[in-house]
């Protein structure tokens, strides 16, 4: 059975649906995956060697502490070099930039925004940045499944996974390859909270939670949680409720789930002013522009 199929078989077992991110949500994974893996493979493959401490700022400020944070890799760098070229110091330099123009096609196509969807996206639109673009996202992969391995789920995860699996039906919902996805969770016995891990693959998050979930749930009765902004957009795209794991202060926000919210949600007492509050504390943790 095939990615996109899964989700359409998705079997509806309880009243309620919830979706829950992996990478920095569920676990602390995205500091290390983007200082180690991400930003490293970046500076190599898109030749920022002179720059770096710049490269490094910019790669951080979108995917760790900007309302950018988890936004799909591919549109993640082209943000990330558009901020370097903002720069003044950059700008009076005689540092030449790549030029993302080609890499913003695929990303504008109806390929899924994968290293499958990009390799198919060649075949036919065969260019040197794109061929560049491939091997750094695969030399990133490799470095991941060479460095993240052991990482424990944050504080509550467990627990709260074992709380609402009694009375939710529960799916992974990321942009991670599905190879990553399924390591990561079976690695700490989480798999057997969820009915399906569901990875950049199987399109967007947006697309995980409309075909698996809307069709099958009450809007009321389906939560994603998640530590981003586009997990929050996902949710909203169905109408859906949604839990913030405050970035930096994610042990806190399970305690919170596990205590309260969860029971809050299954009472259908969530909506509303508790959300909204929830809400404006997690953005107030996201600017929008740098410092710099």
């Amino acid at each position: 059975m095939n990615y996109p199929e899964q989700l359409k078989t998705f079997q509806k077992n309880h009243d309620f649906f919830i979706g829950i991110d992996s990478d920095g949500c569920a676990f602390p994974t995205m500091e290390l995956k983007h200082k180690e893996c991400f930003i490293p493979n970046i500076i190599k493959y898109w030749g920022l060697q002179t720059i770096s401490k710049e490269a490094r700022e910019a790669a951080e400020f979108v995917n760790l502490y900007s309302v950018h944070r988890g936004m799909n890799r591919f549109p993640a760098l082209v943000v990330a070099i558009d901020l370097l070229k903002k720069r003044q110091e950059i700008q009076e330099s005689e540092i030449k930039l790549p030029d993302m123009t080609e890499v913003q096609k695929f990303i504008d196509s109806d390929k899924p925004r994968s290293n499958a969807g990009l390799a198919e996206y060649l075949k036919t639109n065969s260019h040197p940045d794109l061929e560049n673009l491939l091997k750094w996202s695969e030399a990133v992969n490799a470095s991941i499944a060479d460095m993240v391995h052991g990482v424990s789920p944050f504080p509550h995860v467990k627990d709260s996974l074992e709380k609402i699996s009694q009375k939710a039906d529960i799916m992974v919902v990321s942009s991670t390859p599905v190879e990553a996805l399924n390591k990561e969770w079976s690695e700490h016995n989480l798999a057997q909270y969820i009915q399906l891990i569901s990875g950049q693959e199987m399109g967007t998050k947006k697309e995980h939670l409309k075909i698996g979930a809307s069709d099958k749930y009450d809007s009321s009765h389906i939560l994603m949680i998640g530590d981003a902004p586009g997990d929050h957009k996902s949710a909203q795209s169905i109408n859906a409720l949604f839990f913030p794991i405050k970035p930096g202060h994610e042990t806190e926000s399970w305690k919170l789930f596990y205590e309260e919210a969860a029971d809050k949600f299954f009472n259908g007492e969530y909506d509303g002013a508790y959300q909204e509050n929830l809400l404006k504390k997690f953005y107030a943790l996201l600017p929008e522009t740098p410092n710099w």
